[in-house]
């Protein structure tokens, strides 16, 4: 099943099938170490649509919620 990255519950685990937007935000997000094929966990989302933080190779990172949902997940 896929959903986007934002819809993921705490500690709930995905696989990053793709990522849907520009050339700015892909690269942006492959510094991150954000990119298809690799293993992803929802650590934490903020409350009134703020930023979540994910887990992604041994790290936490934050992105924002409009990031989160153009990352799409199979879980």
């Amino acid at each position: 099943m896929q959903n986007t990255l934002s819809s993921l519950k705490p500690n709930q685990s995905g696989k990053i099938v793709r990522i849907e937007g520009g050339y700015g935000l892909q690269r942006k997000l492959r510094t991150l170490g954000i990119r298809e094929e690799k293993s992803v966990k929802m650590v934490a989302r903020q409350p009134i649509r703020g930023p979540v933080v994910i887990e992604i190779d041994s790290r936490q990172t934050t992105i924002g919620r409009g990031m989160a949902n153009k990352i799409i997940v199979e879980i």
